[in-house]
């Protein structure tokens, strides 16, 4: 009796499931099912072979992924650099020229090699992702327009005065000063991004950027091109690089998309196809990094769907043992199990974990080995001569001898104390997103800090957990608050002499940018730093 009861009410829950299990739930379970880990890294796989060979097209252009997306899809031997270009500053009605993404060592490395090919990929729906289609050609754009301004500028002064940089840089009487958009972009947006052109190129030559250095480099003028999975390349008359009148920006989208088979299958597994499978890599990747997939590569792939998420656990706590047995930064890694809903049923893959996060309150975003590729081999950047450098507390572990003191930005590193309380100074901030008032706090002790070392002679290095947003915004604030416009410490002096303005502001950033190529500022963070410079300007006045 117990067993018929048990198994009417099971086949009374099974009839009830379906009935009430909605559309939406049902496709959100498909959904899940379908975005596995080894679904993932068996897409990024695919698309990268697919990259590697538009890159064996052009052997002599060097591979740059756009973080951090772009990093899933080159082996960490073939990133000859990175850069940063926001799909937000493409989204219609939105574009934006960013100053404080300028990618100025991207045009410069471009320039040296004759051009370059930036990686990325974009989910389904899409062929490239808006950072490709207007992004980038409003920067190149932008740059060719300031390059042009600038030569002729030189050429009128050289008209009456011998210059040596007019030698230099010859005028191009062709030089292309057009906006290169693809051909899917609607007129009308088109028409209102050449419209603001103008506004973002003296917006450009306003903020301090080196634009000399960028028309000594630039030979010919930027343009973008594009390639897809969907693009026809005839290998018998691929372009020389020598026979085009531009310096090529090859923008590569590693992803299939549109009518794509999105279930295929090996000598061995069937697995399914995910469109621009690298994006978004926390809700994924359990940890795993682009550095760790290409290392251990052979062996995920080839153990397939029911060994993937075990090995991949087992990599990343190794890693993780490793970095800590060297005093780095090193939180454990756990699965979280999710709640089992009624209705999994068939829509269930039987496996009910949820994305992997560290056990610590604030899990880095980056990790040491994606710094290895974001930095492009460097550990500390030292910004000019102004005895200031930044860097990422996971990396600084073999470079603690190149400084004299150290400004800790992140409370949960092992960084080995100095022998002096003066020369260590430790101010655990966090991003705008988690407390929108850290950093303003904390900065008026950080840069009484440098200014007492600077006093010295000393060399300060300020770090902060991936070295590239909050160690940014604190040596922008000492800048501005201690140095003079042309590099050099004053002590304030010219601070307290001039006004605090957003552009001010920018051109310091610049400055510091033009040395930490991998800087990426938040929003919020600089908006504190402005908020912390004013309120600085305004004690001295009262």
């Amino acid at each position: 009796m117990a067993a018929a009861a048990a198994s009417s009410e099971s086949a009374d829950a099974a009839a009830a499931g379906p009935s009430t299990l909605s559309i939406y739930k049902a496709a959100r379970r498909i959904k899940r099912r379908e975005s596995t880990l080894y679904n993932a890294l068996r897409s990024v796989a695919d698309d990268a072979a697919f990259v590697a060979e538009i890159a064996a097209l052009w052997p002599a252009l060097p591979l740059v992924a756009n973080l951090r997306c772009g990093l899933w899809y080159l082996p960490p031997r073939a990133v000859a650099a990175t850069c940063y270009f926001k799909s937000t500053d493409g989204h219609a009605g939105n574009w934006a020229f960013s100053t404080a993404r300028l990618n100025l060592h991207l045009a410069l490395l471009a320039g040296e090699r004759g051009g370059c090919i930036i990686v990325d990929s974009t989910r389904r729906g899409k062929r490239f992702p808006d950072s490709m289609s207007k992004t980038i050609p409003i920067w190149c754009c932008v740059l060719n327009r300031a390059i042009e301004r600038y030569r002729l500028q030189t050429n009128n002064k050289s008209a009456a005065v011998a210059n040596k940089d007019a030698e230099k840089i010859s005028e191009s009487s062709n030089w292309d000063n057009s906006v290169h958009l693809p051909v899917w972009v609607l007129e009308t947006e088109k028409n209102a991004i050449e419209g603001r052109i103008e506004e973002w190129t003296t917006q450009f030559e306003s903020c301090g950027a080196d634009i000399r250095s960028l028309a000594l480099s630039l030979k010919k003028p930027l343009r973008p091109l594009w390639i897809s999975q969907r693009t026809r390349i005839w290998l018998n008359e691929v372009p020389e690089l020598e026979s085009w009148d531009f310096t090529p920006i090859i923008l590569v989208s590693a992803s299939a998309s549109g009518a794509v088979a999105p279930q295929r299958m090996t000598s061995e597994f069937s697995w399914h196809y995910i469109p621009g499978a690298g994006d978004d890599e926390e809700s994924w990747a359990r940890g795993l990094t682009p550095t760790l997939f290409w290392k251990h590569s052979y062996d995920l792939l080839d153990g397939g769907p029911d060994l993937c998420n075990q090995l991949v656990a087992d990599i990343v706590e190794k890693d993780r043992v490793y970095r800590a047995q060297r005093g780095e930064y090193s939180p454990q890694i756990t699965a979280k199990p999710l709640k089992c809903s009624s209705h999994d049923g068939p829509f269930s893959n039987g496996d009910h974990t949820s994305i992997v996060q560290p056990m610590d309150s604030d899990p880095p975003t980056v990790t040491a080995m994606d710094k290895q590729n974001s930095s492009d081999g460097h550990i500390l950047f030292w910004i000019g001569t102004s005895n200031l450098a930044v860097a990422s507390t996971l990396q600084v572990g073999d470079s603690l001898a190149e400084v004299d003191c150290i400004l800790n930005c992140d409370s949960t590193s092992n960084l080995p104390l100095t022998s002096s309380e003066n020369s260590y100074l430790e101010l655990p901030m966090v991003g705008s997103k988690d407390d929108r008032f850290s950093l303003m706090k904390n900065l008026p002790k950080a840069v009484s800090f440098a200014n007492r070392n600077l006093i010295a002679g000393k060399k300060l290095l300020i770090c902060c957990q991936n070295g590239e947003d909050i160690s940014i915004c604190v040596a922008l604030a000492i800048i501005t608050r201690l140095f003079d416009c042309d590099g050099f410490f004053d002590h304030g002096n010219s601070f307290l002499k001039g006004d605090v303005t957003k552009l001010e502001m920018r051109k310091r950033l610049v400055f510091v940018c033009k040395y930490a190529v991998n800087a990426r500022p938040s929003r919020g963070n600089l908006k504190q730093v402005y908020g912390f410079l004013c309120s600085e300007k305004e004690q001295f006045l009262v």
